[in-house]
C-alpha cells in the first residue's frame, strides 16, 4: 500500500513530486492528509502566504505586481481499483518513460506541477495563486472550489485562471455546459396478457427516442474556438412488474452546449426538442467562454507557444467564469486515460508542462 505519511518535497523533479503526491491516497472526502501535506511544504516557503479553509489549500505571492493570475487543481481522486493501483510504479525508458497509478493523469501531475511552480517561482513576473481544492470528483454540492468561492471569494479574485486539468499539454479553452433532464412519457396499466387495453408507455417512448436519434447538434464557433453540442439519452426506466403493462417510462437525457448559450436557453432548447412531453431539469452547469480575446489569455497562448482547441466536456473553468475570471484548461496527461484502471501519464508530458508555464510565469 502507498505511504500516507510521506512529505512532499518541492526542490524535487516534477516527475518524482508527481510520484510523491499520487502515493499519498486522497480519494473524495479523503483528502486531509494529502491537504495537510500540501499545506506543510507550502508554509516552508517564504515568498508565499498560505491559508487553509476546510481541506482547501492557497498559497499566494504579493509582489505588486499589475497582473493577478491564478493555477488551480484539485487533490481528490475517484476510488482505487482492487487491488489498488498505488503506490505508483514506472515503465518504459527514455523518452517512453512513463507513470503508472491512480491520479497520475487526473490530476495529480497538474498538482505536482503547481507544486514545483510555488516553489520555484520566487519572483515571478505576474503575482499567482495557487489553489489545491476538495471534492472536485463527487457532487458539485461537496466541491472545495465552490464553497471556497461562496466563503472566501476574495482568494479567488484575479485576471485570469488556469486549471491544470489533463490536456495532453495543450490549451483547451472554456468550457462546455452541461444540463441534464427527465422527461415523463405517460401510459395506461393493463395486464400483459390483455395489453391492448392499456397504453405501453416503454413503446411510446419510441417517438422521443427517434427524434434525439435524427437529432442534429449543432457545430458552433465560440470566440475562435469550435465546440461541438450533444443531445443524448443517457437512460431509461419504465414498467413495475413482468406482466404488467407500463404506465410511465421516464428517458434521462444530457444536452451538452456550446458556451454562447446561457444555461436557461439550453433549457428552452431542450423544451423545444421535447414538446408535448413532462419535462424536469435535475442538473445544469452553465459553460465558460474561452475568452481567449483578453490580454492576459493572449500573453498566455503566446508564451506557451501550444495547440489550442475548445474543451469539450464541462471543468471547473465555469466557475471561474462566474466569478468574471477567464480560465483555461492546461495539464499534462491524456483525458482519455482519466479514472481509467491503467491510469499513466508520460514523463516528458510533465516536464513539458512544467517547462510551459515557467517561459509564461518566470
Amino acid at each position: 500500500m502507498p505511504d500516507s505519511n510521506r512529505e512532499i518535497d518541492l526542490s524535487r523533479d516534477v516527475v518524482e513530486l508527481t510520484a510523491a503526491v499520487c502515493d499519498i491516497p486522497s480519494v473524495s472526502g479523503d483528502e486531509a492528509q494529502l491537504a495537510d501535506a500540501v499545506e506543510r511544504a507550502l508554509r516552508g516557503c517564504a515568498h508565499l502566504s498560505v491559508e487553509r479553509v476546510g481541506n482547501v489549500v492557497v498559497a499566494r505571492t504579493d509582489l505588486g505586481r499589475p497582473e493577478r493570475v491564478i493555477l488551480a487543481g484539485h487533490l481528490d481522486t475517484v476510488p482505487l481499483t482492487q487491488p489498488p493501483n498505488l503506490p505508483t510504479r514506472f515503465e518504459g525508458a527514455g523518452a517512453d518513460r512513463q507513470l503508472w497509478g491512480r491520479g497520475t493523469v487526473d490530476m495529480k501531475g497538474g498538482v505536482a506541477v503547481q507544486l514545483r511552480l510555488a516553489g520555484e517561482l520566487t519572483t515571478p513576473r505576474r503575482d499567482v495563486t495557487y489553489v489545491f481544492y476538495d471534492n472536485e470528483e463527487v457532487e458539485a454540492t461537496r466541491n472545495g472550489l465552490r464553497h471556497l468561492a461562496a466563503s472566501h471569494a476574495e482568494l479567488l479574485r484575479a485576471d485570469f485562471a488556469v486549471l491544470l486539468e489533463p490536456t495532453n499539454a495543450q490549451v483547451e479553452g472554456g468550457c462546455k455546459g452541461t444540463l441534464r433532464v427527465e422527461v415523463v412519457v405517460p401510459g395506461k396499466a393493463a395486464h400483459s396478457g390483455r395489453p391492448w387495453v392499456g397504453d405501453n408507455a416503454v413503446h411510446k417512448a419510441a417517438d422521443l427516442l427517434t427524434r434525439l436519434r435524427d437529432y442534429e447538434a449543432r457545430v458552433v464557433d465560440v470566440d475562435g474556438l469550435t465546440y461541438h453540442e450533444g443531445l443524448s439519452a443517457v437512460g431509461i426506466r419504465g414498467g413495475t412488474a413482468g406482466n404488467v403493462i407500463p404506465d410511465r417510462c421516464v428517458v434521462t437525457i444530457n444536452y451538452r452546449f456550446a458556451p454562447d448559450l446561457a444555461g436557461e436557453e439550453a433549457v428552452e432548447h431542450v423544451r423545444q426538442v421535447c414538446h408535448g412531453y413532462e419535462v424536469t431539469v435535475t442538473d445544469l452547469a452553465g459553460g465558460a467562454r474561452p475568452g481567449l480575446h483578453l490580454p492576459a489569455a493572449r500573453s498566455f497562448v503566446a508564451d506557451l507557444g501550444v495547440p489550442v482547441t475548445a474543451k469539450e466536456g464541462w471543468t471547473d473553468v465555469a466557475r471561474f467564469a462566474d466569478l468574471g475570471v477567464p480560465a483555461v484548461n492546461f495539464g499534462p496527461g491524456d483525458p482519455l486515460l482519466a479514472h481509467k484502471d491503467d491510469e499513466h501519464v508520460p514523463v516528458a508530458q510533465l516536464r513539458d508542462a512544467e517547462a510551459a508555464l515557467l517561459r509564461w510565469l518566470a
